[in-house]
């Protein structure tokens, strides 16, 4: 691997988004969210296991000190869900969401550094462009209690990473009507963003931003749907490389591997005529040069 991107599963994956490597297990976890499923590649082998719910899964966290148990942004509210050895997915409601709209789930999601559990909505008719969507924290403490939105009125929430801090919170929104990513402090006590800023305009740059991941320099790595590109953004909001993708959405990039510098970019899979992209929907790697963070598990 070097900058040039190798395909690692031809996942064909309709939606794939939220990669999560595992350490312990040296595995990379990531969700296709139309087909309800969580999906595994184990790096030592190369195989791939599959497990499907009965709601689209949108985000994912390990929960901390329990290897076999996530928490998940779905349909309707945040999930407690556990592999069966079936293929199946026992999932557990722990909050619910009254959306603002009908027809919504879930989106992007991840854990602060802290260890709660923040995921955004989006009204699933992208093309409607309807500003239902809303960003959710849960930390456990209200349990199967409905959630309280912090942050309203976007169209399709995504981006959300934290500085290697945990003091400021990045979100973006990923629609063309809007393609912002914002920056925010972040109080690390209260779980509570202020401050909202514009960091990256990305009407000037290719792509819609999409899902992301934070490096150890505290950069910000966002996916270019559209554009097949990974942008990566200093702390003051300037485009310092851009590494290719061999297929045109790249939906959400994660550090892994055994040094944690590998960057791994899961894609989507559109309809119609992919001849000149066979391989999107697949999850491929790229070296970066650079290392990025242990996700922190929900906690």
């Amino acid at each position: 691997m070097a900058h040039t991107a190798e395909l690692i599963v031809d996942a064909q994956n309709a939606t794939g988004e939220s990669p999560v490597w595992v350490s312990s297990e040296q595995a990379l976890y990531w969700v296709d969210i139309p087909n309800r499923q969580l999906l595994r590649w184990n790096a030592s082998d190369a195989s791939v296991t599959s497990w499907t719910g009965d709601q689209m899964i949108a985000c994912i966290a390990r929960r901390q000190g329990d290897a076999n148990r996530w928490i998940a942004g779905m349909e309707d509210g945040i999930f407690d869900i556990v592999p069966q050895a079936d293929g199946t997915l026992l999932a557990t409601r722990l909050a619910s969401v009254e959306h603002g709209n009908s027809n919504m789930r879930f989106n992007d999601g991840r854990c602060d550094r802290q260890g709660r559990f923040w995921a955004g909505t989006m009204v699933m008719d992208m093309a409607a462009g309807i500003p239902a969507g809303a960003l959710y924290r849960f930390d456990g403490s209200s349990s199967n209690d409905s959630l309280n939105a912090q942050l309203q009125d976007f169209v399709v929430p995504n981006g959300l990473g934290f500085s290697p801090d945990g003091r400021t919170m990045y979100l973006s929104d990923s629609h063309p009507t809007v393609q912002a990513i914002w920056a925010f402090d972040y109080d690390i006590d209260s779980g509570t963003p202020s401050n909202r800023r514009l960091f990256v305009d990305m009407n000037q740059h290719p792509g819609r931003p999409d899902g992301a991941a934070v490096d150890v320099d505290g950069c910000y790595w966002i996916c270019g749907n559209d554009a097949g590109l990974i942008h990566r953004f200093t702390p003051d909001g300037r485009l310092d490389r851009s590494l290719e993708v061999p297929v045109k959405k790249p939906a959400m990039c994660a550090f892994g591997g055994p040094g944690l510098d590998t960057l791994f970019v899961t894609s989507i899979r559109p309809g119609g005529d992919l001849s000149d992209q066979p391989l999107a929907g697949g999850v491929f790697a790229l070296r970066p040069g650079v290392a990025g963070l242990e996700e922190t598990g929900f906690r």
